[in-house]
């Protein structure tokens, strides 16, 4: 019985032996299978890469700032009496915006006057006086004093009358009005901002490394994103004398025209100083590059060779050194060979070695001058 027992147990795991054995097998031929197995191409877009003659620039984000500006605001309080301007128009130096309640001050004025004039009267018949020794001379020197004390007066009223009308500064172009009439005004009270737009200031800051390249008199090129259409012409007019501790930077002033006032303060704007040499470049539209914090990178495709041998059109990551920016081209300095071709859209979903087929029915802008639809 025993020996029965041991028999039937050897055989029992003999059996199970077998199996083990064959889906072992058969589990192993399955990982060749997707070991061998090639994931589908991903469709792309390519543009073979060449090289350009680029204008050598030092571009950087800038702030547009007015030459002149500032809140026009009351001197003296007062009540609202006439408002002589209209929001967002051109006013010229000297131009009356508001004018406040001065009437308790004309009569003060008129008071003023008739004591002027009767300290004048007092005056002249002290002095006939005096030169018939008819009065002391400290009685003469009281009348004058009184007549230029009532004179003095009468400049302090108008004074005031002057500092109640409320004058543009310089010339510009208006805000938006902050008063109304009949307003009871503070001094300090805001009635309007106005702001000088031409000339006009541009102010951007460059790393300390480049402040050689920002000499007064260096032309620099203005762009703005919502006006695609224009670019303005100026020069540097001004560098700031210390750097920024936090930022390294340095500030730059440009000064430039800006006609029409299409330029206004607080827009950002793209700033680049024309360095006066040109340098030679492989451009690529901005879409091709893949920027991560361990460097910027490219795909490039090429023939690869699979785990089973098989020669396939896929892409090689390559990391790049990249320049300037012009519309939507990227130079790159280094890491891309003209002839190359370069994966211009797609990046996000590829990586080393992944296969791709090419669709270049649409393709990314590429333009030095982009002129978006919706600007």
């Amino acid at each position: 019985m025993a020996k029965r027992m041991i028999v039937m147990l050897v055989v029992m795991v003999a059996f199970i032996a077998g199996l083990a054995f064959i889906k072992f097998q058969q589990f192993q031929a399955m990982a060749q299978q997707f070991a061998a197995m090639q994931p589908p191409p991903d469709a792309v877009t390519t543009i073979v890469a060449q090289r350009e003659e680029w204008p050598a620039t030092l571009s950087a984000i800038g702030t547009v700032a007015a030459v002149q500006g500032v809140t026009v605001s009351a001197d003296l309080p007062g009540i609202v009496d006439r408002i002589a301007f209209e929001s967002g128009t051109s006013v010229k130096q000297g131009d009356i915006l508001v004018q406040l309640d001065t009437r308790q001050e004309q009569a003060q004025l008129a008071a003023a006057q008739a004591e002027f004039e009767l300290s004048g009267l007092t005056y002249e018949r002290m002095k006939r006086l005096v030169e018939h020794d008819a009065v002391s001379r400290s009685e003469f020197d009281t009348a004058a004093a009184t007549q230029k004390q009532a004179e003095a007066k009468i400049h302090e009223i108008r004074a005031t009358i002057e500092r109640k009308t409320i004058h543009a500064p310089f010339s510009g172009v208006l805000g938006i009005r902050q008063v109304n009439l009949g307003q009871y005004m503070t001094g300090g009270d805001a009635v309007v901002a106005l702001q000088s737009l031409n000339p006009i200031y541009i102010n951007f800051g460059i790393p300390q490394q480049e402040a050689s390249q920002a000499r007064l008199g260096r032309s620099v090129r203005i762009t703005a994103s919502d006006l695609s259409d224009v670019a303005f012409d100026g020069r540097i007019s001004a560098v700031d004398s210390v750097v920024d501790e936090a930022t390294r930077n340095i500030r730059v002033q440009a000064t430039l025209a800006n006609p029409g006032g299409r330029l206004r303060p607080g827009m950002f704007v793209q700033a680049q100083i024309l360095l006066g040499t040109s340098r030679t470049v492989v451009s690529l539209p901005g879409s091709a590059i893949s920027y991560a914090p361990y460097g910027d990178s490219v795909f490039v495709v090429t023939d690869l060779k699979g785990p089973n041998g098989n020669t396939y059109r896929g892409v090689r990551q390559q990391v790049v050194k990249l320049g300037g920016s012009r519309g939507d081209q990227i130079a790159v300095l280094s890491g891309v060979n003209p002839g190359e071709e370069v994966v211009t859209s797609g990046v996000f979903k590829l990586r080393n070695g992944a296969p791709v087929q090419i669709n270049n029915k649409v393709r990314p802008a590429n333009s030095r001058a982009p002129r978006p639809e919706d600007s």
